[in-house]
């Protein structure tokens, strides 16, 4: 198959004068199958309807990228989405650019493409990265040149995936930042991090506030600090189990000598069975 170097050279993957390309305008559907090692793997049925609504309308206006696969048939490279609206309509035969391309060409491009509409999630863009490098030996520098980031930034992209997996979950279905989890990665107690994690849902803890927290958690401690750190944690439990038993927003202040409890709740309804929760005798 043929081969190429990074970064710029790609351009004359997605033109239409190449001089690999095979010139056929049409694939019946049924010969065209995905790529179950492309990075994007969530797909919004929402905007695959919008889409599909687009291609009845107006037609099909950017073919799909496909390559042949030596046990026959086509793989797609780029156009999933297209793909996935035309068996929405029911279409018998969508437009196709076909390449020949190597395994590690069809993954840079699908990276490139998703990332190029900001289709990934923080977690599919770090996995396709460490993809890029641990099966297919590219660099960190060679990664970066490819998408046009720097190397820091794929470098603290594939960190993410060291985080446990319930967080990396709260992560993928947009409960927590990037930038949260990126603060995460400070502490070094897993069972801390769960917590702040959980704690950081739906805007509960700013990021600023984990990155404090996280620094705190590793600053060496004596036996009065190592007290206070295990009386922080108490604390950001009784929040945790307040909010699952109380199935609300719960957030606990504390300092010193005094704290508060701050309790949400949406209208006088739902304030009557609040105080009923809270003033029932066992």
């Amino acid at each position: 198959m043929a081969k190429r170097g990074l970064g710029s050279g790609f351009d004359s993957l997605f033109t239409d004068n190449s001089s690999d390309v095979q010139i056929k305008k049409t694939l019946r559907i049924a010969e065209i199958e995905p790529n179950r090692d492309q990075p994007r793997k969530t797909f919004s049925d929402e905007a695959i309807t919008a889409l599909a609504e687009s291609i009845r309308e107006h037609g099909m206006l950017q073919p799909i990228l496909v390559r042949p696969l030596d046990t026959g048939g086509y793989q797609i490279v780029a156009g999933e989405r297209r793909w996935r609206a035309a068996r929405m309509l029911g279409l018998d035969e969508v437009p196709v650019n076909i390449r020949e391309l190597s395994d590690t060409e069809t993954m840079q491009i699908a990276i490139i493409e998703n990332l190029q509409r900001e289709n990934l999630n923080p977690v599919e863009e770090a996995s396709g990265y460490n993809e890029l490098i641990e099966k297919y030996g590219m660099t960190q520098e060679q990664v970066a040149k490819m998408v046009g980031k720097s190397r820091s930034a794929v470098a603290n992209a594939v960190r993410l995936l060291s985080l446990p997996p319930r967080v990396l979950k709260m992560l993928e279905n947009g409960d927590i930042s990037a930038g949260h989890a990126k603060a995460l990665l400070g502490f070094e107690d897993e069972e801390m991090l769960i917590a702040i994690a959980n704690r950081a849902v739906d805007g509960g803890m700013t990021v600023r506030q984990v990155e404090r927290l996280a620094q705190k958690s590793t600053e060496p401690a004596d036996t009065a600090e190592k007290s206070d750190k295990r009386i922080d944690n108490y604390f950001v439990e009784m929040e945790i189990s307040l909010k699952e038993r109380l199935g609300r927003k719960v957030k606990v202040d504390y300092g010193k000598n005094k704290g508060a409890l701050i309790l949400e709740f949406y209208d006088k309804e739902d304030l009557a069975a609040l105080a009923e929760k809270l003033t029932v005798e066992e």
